[in-house]
């Protein structure tokens, strides 16, 4: 008697004299949605894409992405089908934390989203112009500020660090701070809740530093929404005040 293994997924067959006994079958699992290896955005779709679809397909993104879902991508024909052009539909800013990768969280590929990454998703005068490429250029439809749960650079932040240029970083989320109270970095709740705020601001700050932007935002054609991450659920609560 041989048994031969081939993996999880292989039927095996168990030969007993001349007598051949098929063994069951492994369990199966539900498929996950398989995306097209040549779907990618183009400026067909990116023209027909409007702010609120936009909005509904980060959120539903999301939702995969918490379920476990997340449509299984071909990452290398992405790379080629994107390779002449691109022509996402949104552009986040975002905190540089290793925890928040915005095209995983999102379950979105090459091609989708613009990103910006700086602690503490601060504004400044790089990422407005990223910004306004982004909007005014590329013609993306949706700007999302993106903030995190337990975030470093605001309980840096809270604590007033001094370190090199950092000093100057966190100084851009002390109105946050003003704002929310006072608290300490071991607070969770208190972190969280200047986190909001700091999102809230920069927000604020890109409609009143960017007139290319807040043309665009007046209009229409662009929407702007703010969000939180949960490091430990994955969930991305949006809000637009």
């Amino acid at each position: 008697m041989r048994v031969l293994r081939l993996g999880a997924w292989i039927s095996v067959a168990l030969l007993v004299g001349s007598t051949a006994v098929a063994l069951p079958d492994p369990p199966k699992t539900a498929a996950r949605p398989t995306a097209s290896n040549s779907v990618v955005q183009t400026k067909e779709s990116q023209s027909a894409m409007t702010p609120a679809r936009a909005l509904d397909a980060l959120k539903e993104g999301n939702k995969r992405f918490r379920a476990g879902t997340s449509v299984q991508k071909n990452l290398l024909t992405k790379v080629k089908a994107t390779a002449a052009g691109q022509y996402p539909f949104a552009v986040v800013l975002s905190c540089m934390d290793s925890r928040v990768p915005v095209e995983t969280i999102f379950d979105q590929s090459f091609g989708d989203l613009f990103s910006i990454r700086v602690a503490g998703n601060v504004v400044n005068v790089d990422n407005l112009g990223s910004l306004e490429y982004a909007t005014k250029v590329i013609g993306v439809k949706l700007i999302v500020v993106l903030g995190h749960t337990s975030c470093g650079a605001i309980k840096g932040a809270i604590d007033n660090v001094k370190l090199g240029n950092l000093t100057e970083l966190v100084a851009k989320i002390q109105p946050a701070i003003a704002a929310s109270g006072s608290g300490t970095s071991k607070d969770h709740a208190y972190v969280d809740k200047v986190g909001e705020e700091n999102v809230r601001l920069a927000m604020k700050e890109i409609r009143e530093k960017s007139p290319v932007v807040k043309e665009l935002l007046d209009s229409g054609a662009v929407r702007m929404v703010g969000g939180m991450y949960d490091l430990e659920t994955g969930a991305v609560t949006f809000s637009e005040n």
